[in-house]
């Protein structure tokens, strides 16, 4: 797992809090000082969060569950969808589908309505609809795409979720409370952190400090997906394994009982 380096938090701006007049009191553990009427965040206390945070990730990638990624801010939406379309994580950057976890059946149905597009489109009787229809059909398939893209691929429920900015993605959050799905975010100084299981303090409006802190996670649950791949390879190797020692151990039983026909 990557070494979490406080310089390099220093250098992306990771430190930089809100107005202190925005400031949530329950924050207070991880600011380090004021400065020109701005709060700023304590970074040893960030790196050790961010390191606790990796390593749950990278152990829920591992069990083969999936973790949604969730920024709809400007700054962040490129951010996350090139991250988490790297490590094979479903992401949301346009706007939350209200409904995405709790009504989860219903935005199944939505995503199998996109796929049975495609298979129009395939097999031809996408051609044989009205120039009327044909543009219907287009714009409903554009509309889900928007919305739905990333997670066309998500046939059950994430075992967590990683929210940039808690307070923008508050309906996130509680659909994820309500359902007992872990939350991982990244919690700046104007947000209340006893909304998160497991939080980084840091700045959530710059785009460099986004970038640093989701490079690490996200390399975190690269880790997580290569432990699995591992553990399966290994465990094939050993279901092919027992044919070949079976045959020596037949073999050494035959001889102990030529042995004992000796005797």
């Amino acid at each position: 797992m990557e070494k979490v380096e406080v310089k390099e938090l220093l250098e992306a701006g990771v430190h930089f809090g809100h107005l202190t007049r925005k400031w949530n009191p329950n924050m207070a553990p991880y600011i380090y000082m004021e400065r020109n009427g701005i709060h700023i965040i304590n970074l040893y206390k960030t790196a050790a969060k961010i390191e606790e945070t990796s390593e749950a990730l990278a152990k829920i990638a591992a069990s083969g569950k999936k973790i949604l990624f969730v920024a709809t801010k400007k700054q962040a939406k490129d951010i996350v969808a090139e991250k988490a379309a790297a490590v094979n994580q479903p992401y949301i950057t346009e706007r939350w589908p209200g409904g995405m976890l709790t009504n989860f059946v219903t935005i199944r149905k939505a995503v199998k309505k996109m796929a049975t597009i495609d298979r129009m489109k395939k097999d031809g009787t996408f051609n044989s609809l009205s120039k009327k229809e044909r543009l219907q059909v287009d714009r409903l398939r554009a509309k889900l795409e928007k919305n739905l893209g990333s997670i066309s691929d998500m046939t059950r429920l994430p075992g967590a979720i990683f929210v940039v900015d808690i307070m923008r993605e508050h309906i996130a959050i509680k659909e994820a409370q309500k359902l007992n799905i872990p939350i991982f975010a990244i919690v700046d100084t104007n947000s209340d952190p006893r909304e998160v299981d497991y939080l980084i303090p840091a700045n959530d409006d710059a785009s460099k400090s986004i970038d640093k802190i989701l490079s690490i996670v996200t390399s975190a649950v690269a880790d997580g997906l290569n432990e699995r791949k591992a553990e399966r390879a290994e465990k094939d190797a050993k279901s092919q394994k027992p044919e070949a020692k079976a045959q020596p151990a037949a073999k050494a039983e035959k001889a102990v009982d030529a042995d004992q026909e000796e005797e």
